[in-house]
């Protein structure tokens, strides 16, 4: 629950305001899409995998021993990154002091919300289980009777062992999608990266059987699904999800679908062990088999919500649908001036449906700040 209001809440307007910079002036328009990958998934992936390294190495420390110490230092030091954690600047941005239309929004960006939406849910619902039950799976998988990857053991330094190398697939994964997404787009890379993952997916269930007992080949297999799963929707349904609205109802826009999505995490912790139960347990071939079966089918669902509804975000794309939907609104509302919005980061404040700023507050404003000419705020009023 504190970890929810700290870090999930956090997480929404930080990640809207660190894929923001990736517009900025000295940004190449074919490196945008590559920094908001490295600045966003990489470095989540790369998150995951200190969590295990650490708790890891502390146990070899300790020999397995002492797990109140590994527990608590584990904790202790994940308060440092925190600590250096630095929020970039807020963009001089007037639309949070106007009262938004979100009907409005919602009409113009209902389906791109409900595709992403129902995409996110169903990657993460099998993909990794929202990365909090993807440990639950992971292990059943690694110490399950017909593919005993741990050789049964309950140590923790061999399953965090394992659990480490096939968590590399990660990193792995989203950083060859990071330099592919700027050359084939953010929308293509993650129909691509879905239906690969799909494929995998299904191909483990069916050859379960021949390589259950060939330990490195399984763990390889399991590593290069979870890292198909990063190359594609992990790098860029977030990045879709921030640049598909305008500055107005971005963080709106973008909380929404993260909040769906990790529903999707939620279910998969419960329904997952669950199915692997009804299938007779993981101790036996179909117990584990099933995910993977239903897994895939969900990556399709996945992919079909991103083809039909989810648009391509071109370069600058935020920028684009900042104009557009200014246009939009002023075509839709009469009674909403929007013209001098975005001009000045004072002009506009508080204004609300029919009110305009007086000529005199906007002289007076553009005499306060000298890097605005009073000449061209009086132009957008005339």
């Amino acid at each position: 629950f504190l970890l929810g209001i700290g870090v999930g809440a956090g997480n929404t307007s930080a990640t809207v305001s660190v894929l923001e910079q990736t517009e900025k002036e000295g940004i190449p328009k074919n490196a945008q899409n590559w920094w908001s990958v490295l600045a966003t998934n990489s470095l989540i992936d790369m998150g995951f995998v200190t969590s295990i390294f650490v708790p890891f190495l502390l146990s070899c420390i300790f020999g397995g021993k002492h797990l109140n110490v590994v527990w608590g230092l584990s904790v202790v030091l994940s308060v440092i990154p925190t600590c250096l954690w630095c929020h970039p600047p807020k963009q001089n941005d007037a639309w949070e002091h106007v009262h938004i239309p979100y009907w409005l929004a919602l009409k113009r960006y209902w389906k791109s919300l409900l595709g992403l939406s129902l995409a996110w849910s169903c990657h993460i619902l099998f993909h990794d289980h929202g990365h909090v039950s993807l440990y639950i799976i992971s292990c059943t998988v690694l110490n399950s009777g017909n593919c005993s990857v741990t050789g049964g053991s309950s140590s923790l330094i061999i399953v965090f062992g394992w659990a480490l190398f096939i968590n590399l697939f990660y990193i792995l994964g989203s950083v060859l999608g990071a330099f592919l997404v700027d050359e084939h787009g953010l929308k293509d890379m993650m129909i691509v990266g879905l239906l690969m993952q799909a494929i995998v997916g299904l191909g483990i269930g069916v050859m379960h059987d021949a390589v259950a007992n060939h330990i490195a080949v399984y763990a390889i297999a399991y590593g290069v699904f979870l890292g198909l799963g990063e190359l594609g929707p992990g790098n860029c349904v977030c990045v879709l999800a921030v640049k598909t609205a305008p500055v107005a109802v971005r963080e709106q826009f973008y909380g929404t679908t993260c909040v769906i999505g990790k529903a999707g995490a939620l279910i998969g912790i419960w329904a997952f062990p669950q199915i692997i139960d009804a299938f007779g347990g993981s101790n036996v071939a179909e117990g584990i088999t099933a995910p993977f079966w239903i897994g895939g089918g969900l990556t399709v669902v996945s992919t079909l919500a991103t083809f039909c509804l989810a648009k391509p975000i071109p370069h600058n794309g935020m920028k684009a649908e900042d104009k557009a939907f200014r246009q939009y609104l002023e075509e839709n509302l009469n009674r909403l001036d929007v013209s001098v919005i975005g001009i000045h980061p004072n002009v506009g404040l508080g204004m609300r449906y029919g009110q305009r700023p007086k000529v005199g507050t906007i002289q007076q404003q553009a005499e306060e700040d000298d890097t605005v000419g009073c000449e061209e705020l009086l132009c957008v009023t005339q």
